[in-house]
């Protein structure tokens, strides 16, 4: 993805996401300051709701450019809050932002409390929950009926974080909203899922390129036997399997930003994150083949490419889930569907 938004976001993270934040312990104000700044966050919202008129792909690209400099920041979930509350027709406030349930299984439930709602529920595994200043809940009332709100940020009942450092935090809802944080929701908890998928290949990708960069300079820079490694054939057939993948993973970026602005359809989602989760698992392995030892080591850049690969390939789906989607559905429409929906997707 090249265009002078992701041209523009190029420069503001080289600029801003040095080796100091991208390692920090503590929460990089500074970086996130200069993405807002920069409109980033708004970049999925419609002009009415803040947004600058950026275009789903437009929006993609910038958050596969923070993927390749590991950003250490809720972009894809400040943007996917922000997409939410904005479909709802609910303001978008300022502040870090994430979302929740990002899980299938984690139920939020809202009941009509006086003249507002009483919201109830735990949710698990919520990106970045203890930086949040407020959350964009996905929630059902007791018929069933879908809603979006605006929670300040509640109850952060348990840290926990995933295998990239990156806040996975359980947190408790029991919350009584006003009526104006309440609106009907323009869709359901699939269709949320669907929307993490997106973002997450997108950052796949941009991680993978990453990974790819730093293994091809190595070998042309680590000698052993008296030459650069990158000489030695089995090396070679490694990078070019590498390359293989990460070009396959850019193609699935590009499917998915393509499934967003249309809607979501499941099969153009679940082809672009599995086919990205099984090239984040085979590059990542040779990357850090070719690196040896040192790919390992705190101080070394490629690890905050590799976990966040290994780490992002499971959220909102892995390999497995969204290929037996796949094939249900393939199964439930018949073979003489079969053709024309591949040929949709592709």
């Amino acid at each position: 993805m090249s265009d002078p938004l992701t041209e523009s976001a190029e420069r503001l993270f080289a600029l801003h996401c040095g080796r100091d934040v991208v390692q920090a312990a503590v929460f990089p104000q500074a970086l996130w300051g200069a993405v807002v700044e920069a409109g980033f966050t708004a970049a999925l919202l419609p002009e009415h709701a803040g947004g600058f008129g950026a275009t789903a792909q437009e929006a993609m690209g910038i958050l596969q450019v923070s993927a390749a400099h590991a950003a250490p920041i809720p972009l894809a979930e400040a943007m996917l809050a922000g997409w939410m509350l904005a479909s709802a027709g609910l303001p978008v406030p300022e502040g870090v932002l994430t979302l929740a349930p990002v899980r299938k299984g984690d139920v939020l439930v809202l009941r009509h409390e006086g003249t507002g709602w009483r919201l109830t529920g735990t949710a698990h595994r919520v990106p970045w929950g203890r930086d949040a200043g407020a959350v964009a809940v996905l929630a059902t009332d007791d018929a069933d009926l879908a809603y979006v709100a605006i929670v300040p940020a509640p109850l952060v009942k348990a840290w926990d974080a995933n295998l990239a450092g990156e806040p996975r935090d359980t947190m408790a809802f029991d919350v009584l909203l006003p009526a104006e944080a309440v609106a009907p929701a323009p869709f359901g908890v699939d269709t949320l899922h669907r929307a993490g998928a997106v973002v997450r290949t997108v950052q796949i990708a941009g991680a993978l390129s990453r990974a790819l960069a730093l293994s091809v300079a190595y070998a042309q820079t680590r000698v052993q036997f008296g030459r650069a490694i990158g000489k030695f054939q089995a090396v070679q057939h490694n990078l070019a399997i590498m390359a293989g993948q990460a070009a396959a993973a850019e193609a699935a970026a590009g499917l998915a930003a393509d499934a967003f602005a249309d809607g979501l359809p499941m099969p153009a989602v679940a082809a672009a994150k599995s086919r990205a989760g099984e090239a984040a698992g085979i590059a990542a392995g040779i990357a850090h083949g070719t690196h040896g030892a040192i790919g390992f080591t705190q101080d070394y850049a490629l690890h905050h490419a590799t976990r966040r690969l290994w780490s992002w390939r499971d959220e909102f789906g892995n390999e497995a889930e969204w290929n037996s989607r796949l094939g249900r559905a393939a199964l439930q429409a018949g073979a003489d569907a079969l053709w024309p929906t591949l040929a949709a997707v592709g």
